[in-house]
């Protein structure tokens, strides 16, 4: 099965920094799987994420080395996204490649607009197919049965949540190919936090899923393969009970065994 994006020799350097964030990153992402990162804090692991749809570009001056292949929506070939250059195509890119973060950031409007406004941009202009776009997305995002009588109400009554979920649901409309999350968990409760698994778990059917996460055992629970970072290296990567049972490398079972971290 070929990966949904392939990350190879990967360096990155923020503006102005002296040394690399990341040196030499490799990282598979396979097709309708939970890829997940970890690794303590400062590791690189947000860095490498966000670099995977560019969104570093908003802010100029950073250099990047190295390849991040994205397989084509013919399925036939791979474009390396490094070489990306015009608006319309960082534009295209982040639609492909959908972002939630670590702090959920609903738009100062309805919840329905809140999904609807991202579609309007891309040119879905008809309210029938705006109604169903949105109906479908908060399902997926299995918010529906929550919000279905107040989809004209400020997205910012929700709790957080529902406001991660309106997130997600916001992101999955534009039918992306990649979702990426950044800790997309740490500011939830447990009740919260579950639903957010759950639901991460039934999208990996339709979606290439790379999460960031603190927590090793949700990383244990929802992923299928992991990646162990360090001092903004690849340490090891693997299958996910492979890594957490019998890791190959001395470091990976220091910080997994609370050794370190």
């Amino acid at each position: 099965m070929k990966n949904m994006m392939d990350v190879q020799d990967l360096t990155f350097t923020y503006s102005g920094a002296p040394a690399p964030s990341l040196q030499n990153i490799s990282l598979p992402v396979e097709k309708n799987k939970v890829t997940a990162l970890i690794g303590p804090s400062g590791c690189g692991k947000s860095t490498l994420l966000r670099a995977m749809n560019r969104i570093h570009d908003l802010y100029p001056g950073h250099q990047y080395d190295g390849v991040i292949n994205l397989l084509d929506s013919d399925k036939k070939g791979y474009t390396d996204i490094l070489t990306l250059k015009s608006e319309a195509e960082m534009i295209r890119l982040r639609q492909r490649v959908g972002m939630i973060f670590q702090k959920p950031t609903p738009f100062p409007m309805t919840i329905f607009e809140n999904i609807a406004y991202g579609l309007r941009l891309s040119g879905v202009k008809k309210r029938a197919a705006l109604q169903d776009v949105v109906e479908q997305s908060l399902h997926d995002a299995a918010l529906w049965n929550e919000v279905k009588d107040r989809l004209n109400d400020d997205a910012r009554g929700l709790s957080g949540g529902q406001q991660q979920r309106l997130c997600i649901a916001r992101a999955i409309a534009l039918k992306p190919e990649v979702i990426l999350f950044d800790e997309p968990t740490s500011a939830l409760d447990p009740i919260s936090t579950l639903a957010i698994e759950e639901m991460i778990s039934e999208l990996r059917e339709k979606y290439s899923i790379c999460i960031v996460t603190h927590n090793m055992q949700q990383a244990a629970r929802i992923s299928d393969y992991t990646g162990f970072m360090y001092l903004g290296e690849m340490i090891e990567y693997g299958q996910t009970d492979n890594i957490f049972m019998k890791p190959s490398k001395k470091q990976t079972e220091d910080y997994i065994s609370g050794r370190f971290g």
